[in-house]
């Protein structure tokens, strides 16, 4: 039995299936009109929630990009397609960007895995010795 390896950035991809869950049922939270919004809700939602359990259970990068794409289509879906509802604008805009984001940071880790250990902070202590020089 194959078990998949634990991930710091698996708490990304847990943070992406809220996301798309919340996208999915927002047409009934905010009583979306029927459309391209209301449909780009569940279609995006349920792609986001489904690629996101994928990466947390084996994680593979085109995951991280499909979710981007995701994303920037969340983001230009409501101008390309002319949502009615602003309600459904606003939260579409919310939730790509954050998808984005998400996505971007999670890639930007992968390929930077060490970054943190490295200790790319100055240290701000002062020499007692010289007087802080």
């Amino acid at each position: 039995m194959k078990f998949a390896v634990k991930r710091r950035e698996a708490a990304l991809d847990l943070y992406n299936v809220i996301l798309g869950s919340f996208l999915f049922v927002s047409p009934w939270l905010f009583a979306f009109s029927a459309g391209p919004a209301r449909e780009g809700a569940f279609v995006a939602g349920a792609v986001v929630v489904l690629v996101s359990m994928l990466a947390i259970a084996a994680f593979a990068e085109w995951e991280e990009w499909i979710n981007l794409a995701i994303g920037c289509w969340l983001l230009a879906s409501p101008f390309v397609l002319h949502f009615p509802h602003k309600a459904g604008m606003h939260v579409t805009i919310a939730v790509g960007a954050t998808v984005t984001f998400l996505s971007l940071l999670e890639l930007w880790l992968t390929h930077n895995p060490g970054w943190i250990e490295q200790g790319t902070a100055p240290d701000r202590r002062q020499d007692h010795r010289t007087g802080g020089r």
